[in-house]
């Protein structure tokens, strides 16, 4: 995979989305590299115990959209959303199947915003889907993608309130 070359897509992605949009929602974008997958990240600085490197946090919440090798081979960009440790995030009382449950209980509503997605996993990943990978379209089906959480995160917020 070239890395440099998908980093810079997701980055032009990145910087496409409506900054004024997400930061009236409290949200932040960023774009990486993890364990040779190239990122764009979408989360709340208060949905993470350390509000300094949220992005690394023990305990947080996270949108993520992705791709490596291994999702190139299959033709396909994933996407989901992870809830991390969250007995541990500080001012709630979660327990994280329970979290999951709830948090799926809404998102049943809007699921078919989302391509191929599923929620049959542990609690550690409220979904997860994938798109199909054309190189011509990345960058469009990143910004899809984010725009699409940028309309569902309040889900989050309303799965957390539960728990407060």
């Amino acid at each position: 995979m070239e890395i440099e070359h998908y980093l810079n897509i997701f980055q032009n992605a990145a910087n496409s989305l409506e900054h004024e949009a997400i930061k009236s929602k409290n949200l932040e974008v960023a774009v990486g590299l993890y364990l040779d997958s190239v990122f764009l990240k979408v989360y709340k600085l208060s949905w993470a115990n350390d509000q300094n490197t949220p992005l690394t946090s023990e305990s947080r919440i996270f949108f993520s959209i992705w791709v490596n090798d291994l999702t190139l081979a299959k033709q396909q960009i994933f996407y989901n959303i992870h809830a991390l440790k969250l007995r541990k995030l500080v001012g709630y009382r979660i327990e994280s199947r329970k979290f999951a449950t709830l948090f799926r209980s809404y998102f049943i509503e809007f699921q078919h915003l989302y391509p191929n997605v599923s929620t049959d996993f542990g609690p550690l990943t409220l979904m997860e889907g994938w798109v199909k990978f054309n190189h011509d379209y990345l960058q469009l089906e990143v910004i899809n993608l984010a725009k699409t959480f940028l309309e569902t995160f309040h889900l989050i917020d309303k799965t957390l309130l539960s728990f407060k």
